[in-house]
């Protein structure tokens, strides 16, 4: 049986990636429109010494990653991750649509200036691929939508730490001080924890701490929500457990206020009359394969070795094809990649093309993945591979 925090987390990231793809259009239109110089000069407005995207992008967005880690969390302990067994599978499909996307980045841009990039193709967008298979209907198998999703919460695992260990604030050095400082707070934060201590206010004390002081440290500041995540209690008992309150209390502000605002202010491109001629062709191929080409065949060649290794057994109502099928969703790379994106290039003309290239791949994947299920999903259930 499906958990119905699942199945509300299915429709909210479901509604959530619709008014993603609503702001994206809106942002697009009026950054190519006579208001495009005050629309950008909006989101370059100064708020206690940062820009107002600068404040979304490093700190709402640490929300963001805070949610990330709930869910994390929730699966690992009574989720799909919680069984070993079931765990392998999705943890394979997520490793190889990490790695060949990466890979192929990686060769195209060998050698050249945009090879930071690589981490750009390794991430999925969620809400999106959420949304996407939701609009098939009923004719998802809800293992498949299951398998969809743990995929993509576990690539949201690797595209953290990525981040972590590959794009390091670009405005700051390391300082071990200020990680120190960071680092003994978390501990103190897990000691609360231990101690049954279940009021949510010294948690978010002790969080927007730990996020004050990674943000001084040189590691990126969104990493603290992960970290902080792991530290508010959990009760299998849902109605008595922190986490799933806090989780449950976040999807609404994080689906429809951060993550549109987070979009409105990274999708600002201006498109010049020259279009696509402009894009340097290794950094525009690496994310258009990586996304559309890597995803899929990264996603299906890991899971069948996993299956082939007899180290799990697809799901019920799933087979390889449907599998290829994820795979393509999975290639909706959008709000993670576009993070990434701006982590990995200092020049601005490297973070409009990669942006601009994320959008265009990310819609070839959805479209390709949405058409591509509704042939092989048909009423009769054929599980051959």
């Amino acid at each position: 049986m499906v958990s119905k925090l699942f199945q509300k987390f299915l429709h909210g990231q479901t509604s959530g990636g619709i008014l993603l793809i609503i702001c994206t259009i809106l942002s697009l239109l009026i950054a190519n429109s006579v208001l495009a110089d005050s629309y950008q000069h909006f989101w370059h407005l100064d708020l206690f010494g940062h820009s107002l995207a600068h404040w979304i992008n490093d700190g709402l967005m640490a929300i963001f990653f805070f949610l990330i880690g709930l869910e994390l969390k929730r699966e690992m302990l009574v989720g799909e991750l919680s069984d070993v067994k079931k765990a392998i599978l999705p943890i394979f499909a997520a490793v190889g649509g990490m790695l060949v996307p990466a890979g192929i980045f990686a060769a195209l841009n060998y050698g050249t200036d945009t090879i930071n990039g690589f981490g750009i193709p390794m991430a999925t967008d969620i809400a999106f691929a959420v949304a996407v298979i939701t609009m098939l209907g009923k004719r998802v198998p809800m293992s498949l939508k299951v398998f969809l999703t743990a995929l993509a919460v576990i690539d949201d695992l690797g595209a953290i730490i990525v981040i972590a260990l590959f794009y390091p604030n670009p405005e700051l050095p390391f300082d071990l001080t200020q990680f120190g400082i960071a680092m003994g707070i978390f501990i103190a934060l897990i000691g609360l924890n231990k101690l049954k201590v279940k009021s949510i206010i010294p948690y978010i004390i002790g969080g927007i701490a730990v996020w004050w002081f990674m943000l001084h440290s040189g590691i990126h500041a969104t990493i603290a929500g992960v970290l902080v995540a792991f530290t508010i209690p959990f009760n299998k008992d849902q109605t008595k457990s922190l986490c799933a309150k806090v989780e449950h209390a976040l999807h609404l502000p994080v689906a429809f206020i951060i993550l549109p605002l987070f979009a409105l202010a990274n999708t600002a491109i201006t498109i010049d009359g020259g279009g696509f001629s402009h894009f340097s062709f290794p950094l525009a191929a690496g994310i258009f394969f990586g996304l559309v080409v890597g995803k899929p065949i990264g996603v299906t060649l890991a899971s069948y070795i996993a299956v082939k290794l007899g180290l799990c057994e697809l799901p019920t109502a799933v087979n390889f094809k449907r599998v290829f099928g994820a795979g393509l969703l999975a290639g909706i790379g959008f709000t993670m990649s576009i993070f990434v994106s701006m982590l990995a290039f200092k020049d601005p003309q490297y973070v409009n093309e990669a942006k601009l290239m994320i959008l265009v791949a990310s819609v070839v994947a959805a479209i390709s993945g949405f058409f591509y299920l509704k042939m092989t999903l048909t009423t009769r259930q054929d599980f051959s591979d």
